[in-house]
């Protein structure tokens, strides 16, 4: 999914590992993507700007895309980062510029990395479920694997877990004993939780985490976290305890604190200001299909131009506010 804000700004990350559990609420905000589509933001947030390396969490829906219009992002450059793609209700076609045509659906997971550079689209596809729900994530890349060159996964089997009342899928990483088979490239962890009673989740101390809640009213340790909002954990827990009276969805995202500086600007995961601005000249060189980043075939439509830079150098920003 692209970053569709008008002015997007610069996010550079810089370690600041908590080496204690927290309790931090943090609301989402509204960013609309297109005409029609909004989604919640969580990270980045101003007071909190990764969990490991996940740098970016949208959740959007549950969506009536019978009555609207859908999905419809046109084609668009990703530099530097890994992207999730994560269903609960509904259908998304993805098409990229490796030649990757693929329908991902509920329980099926869909992992593009970008590396060096690629582009994609991605759309509700004419002959679909009446809603849409889901969740779009990225991950930055480590120094050492931020050039590797494009790929994109389809997993249609995940392991799951049950752990009292909670059953865990796990995307990425590993969970109570099951490990996904997704590739990723630093100690990372990415479950979705559904929770119909309490439950323990066992976690590695040494990663910090959180829980973005996609349905539902959940008590994590105690607090109740609705849709729209990140539960911040920090680190040293070995164990989270869940509840929901009604039951209810969420994402728990955990990893090793992320120990480089990142910008992250519009859909690009790069480490100084002229390497967004080269990103951006290549992209908008080649919306023709001849740049890096390559050409998507088969949607309907032109590809996203990118916005302005802001008249100012990218500048750093700290991890946490």
């Amino acid at each position: 999914m692209s970053n569709r804000e008008v002015h997007p700004t610069e996010t550079i990350s810089v370690s600041d590992p908590p080496h204690a559990p927290v309790l931090e609420l943090l609301d989402g905000r509204e960013v609309p993507i297109s005409k029609t589509n909004l989604v919640n933001r969580t990270l980045p947030h101003r007071e909190r700007r990764m969990v490991g390396a996940w740098c970016f969490v949208d959740t959007y829906g549950p969506d009536a895309v019978i009555t609207m219009p859908g999905m419809r992002v046109p084609p668009h450059p990703h530099l530097g980062l890994q992207t999730v793609s994560w269903l609960l209700d509904g259908a998304v076609d993805h098409r990229d510029s490796l030649g990757n045509h693929q329908l991902v659906q509920p329980g099926q997971l869909n992992l593009m990395t970008a590396g060096r550079g690629i582009s994609h689209s991605e759309e509700s596809p004419a002959e679909r479920p009446p809603w849409l729900h889901g969740a779009q994530l990225w991950i930055a890349l480590p120094e050492e694997s931020r050039h590797v060159e494009p790929r994109f996964e389809h997993v249609e089997q995940l392991p799951v877990v049950q752990l009292g009342a909670v059953t865990a899928t796990v995307l990425v990483g590993s969970l109570g004993g099951a490990t996904s088979p997704a590739r990723v490239h630093s100690p990372l962890l990415g479950a979705d939780l559904e929770v119909v009673g309490p439950g323990i989740v066992p976690l590695d101390a040494g990663f910090e985490h959180a829980v973005v809640v996609l349905r539902g009213r959940i008590e994590v340790e105690g607090v109740a976290v609705e849709p729209g909002r990140l539960l911040y954990l920090g680190s040293a827990r070995d164990q989270i305890e869940l509840s929901s009276l009604d039951g209810g969805r969420c994402l728990l995202l955990g990893g090793a604190p992320f120990e480089e500086q990142i910008l992250m600007w519009w859909n690009f995961v790069a480490r100084t200001h002229d390497e967004i601005v080269a990103a951006r000249q290549k992209w908008m060189g080649g919306l023709d299909g001849g740049s890096v980043f390559g050409r998507v075939e088969g949607f309907d439509g032109g590809p996203l131009p990118a916005p302005e830079l802001p008249g100012v150098p990218l500048k750093p920003r700290g991890r946490v506010r």
